[in-house]
């Protein structure tokens, strides 16, 4: 156990990692890999076009980071069709693909480049049912094929390009958990703390955060999503960070629980059980086994202890461009874990009216077990 967190480094003397992008021809090339797989499925389920319209889906095909287009793909023509406020920011950020300018009416110009196709994939989970209507009108006789699940299990491995940018974003988010330790005191809110961590973590190079910074203090820590408010931090308070930022348009996540002073003998237990339950979810990750099999290997140890009810959530979510992605660690998730997957293995205990703790790490499946890409302490770190 750290009997004592050492304060003194500043948060301008913390060493930063350099923040690497992959080149340009190798994220052409990994989207160029993700299209031709998907254009594989469509020939699989005999479609003659794909409608994409979820912002995530339209990023991961072709790097278009906007929040206005539609994407059109068949077998010979990958088109991107955007209004004229992001057309050069799609030829920057979609080279690869033709560039359609499109004004109000946008549904009918996909229309119109969906026309000749009789089976069209579309994303049954993004497109809301006034678009669906109108799509159903303007393509009379088309058979709609849904599609989500397909784009869904291809973003579940990630490639060489994603893995190098969530490594990224991770090691920038441990350097941000060194910092935030030098910031918590007895009177500082939830919010200060929350609010200046994003503020180093954006001067540092983050493009932004990937989720509402939680900062759960004293009993509310009991919340386990309690996003920063405005209560003062006291002396005795356990406080759980779980925060995450975006770089290059992938999320990272973590969660510490740390305490102000002296911990009681209740309050160390608990974190050693915690502490031991994540140690053994992470022990299970490997290739063939189930998100089941992996929530019930960490499950296991905190219901044995007598605190299965103060785990009400899963173990972990795999993460992406998206916070939450497909696969879960849970009590019903049958799928087989991967090599390319990463995983979060965040197992908690949570008590009304005394607070919580909560672990958390970002892992990734390997060929031959996994491997944890998270590297902030997981002692109980004890700020006096």
């Amino acid at each position: 156990m750290n009997e004592g967190w050492e304060k003194g480094t500043s948060r301008e003397e913390i060493k930063l990692p350099e923040i690497k992008f992959p080149p340009p021809a190798a994220i052409e090339q990994a989207k160029a890999n993700r299209l031709r797989r998907v254009r594989a499925e469509m020939a699989e389920k005999d479609l003659e076009a794909l409608l994409v319209t979820s912002p995530q889906n339209i990023f991961y095909l072709s790097g278009f980071a906007g929040t206005s287009a539609l994407l059109v793909i068949t077998a010979e023509n990958a088109r991107l069709l955007t209004d004229f406020r992001y057309l050069e920011q799609a030829g920057r950020q979609a080279p690869a693909w033709e560039c359609v300018q499109v004004g109000v009416k946008r549904e009918e110009t996909a229309a119109e480049l969906l026309g000749i196709a009789q089976r069209i994939g579309f994303e049954e989970l993004a497109l809301n049912w006034r678009d669906y209507q109108v799509y159903s009108g303007l393509l009379p006789g088309k058979s709609f094929v849904e599609f989500s699940e397909v784009l869904s299990q291809q973003r579940r491995i990630k490639d060489d390009v994603e893995i190098s940018l969530l490594r990224a974003a991770i090691e920038l988010t441990d350097r941000g958990f060194a910092a935030v330790c030098q910031e918590i005191a007895p009177g500082r809110t939830e919010q200060e703390i929350a609010l200046g961590l994003e503020f180093c973590l954006r001067q540092w190079g983050a493009q932004g955060p990937s989720f509402d910074f939680i900062v759960a203090s004293g009993p509310r820590g009991a919340m386990p999503h309690g996003v920063a408010g405005p209560r003062v931090l006291m002396s005795g308070d356990l406080v759980t960070l779980d925060f995450g930022i975006k770089i290059g348009g992938y999320c990272s996540d973590m969660t510490r629980t740390v305490c102000l002073g002296e911990p009681t003998p209740q309050q160390r237990r608990i974190f050693e059980l915690v502490l031991a339950a994540q140690r053994a979810g992470i022990e299970a990750l490997r290739p063939g086994i189930t998100g089941k099999e992996a929530d019930a290997a960490a499950r296991n140890v905190i219901e044995q202890a007598g605190y299965g009810e103060q785990f009400g959530h899963g173990l972990g979510h795999s993460l992406g461009i998206d916070i939450h992605e497909s696969p879960s660690l849970n009590t019903s998730d049958e799928t087989v874990l991967a090599p390319g997957m990463l995983i979060t293995v965040e197992p908690g205990i949570y008590i009304p009216g005394w607070g919580g703790i909560r672990i958390e790490d970002v892992v990734l499946i390997t060929e031959n077990g996994a491997e944890v890409l998270t590297q902030s302490s997981k002692e109980f770190i004890i700020i006096s």
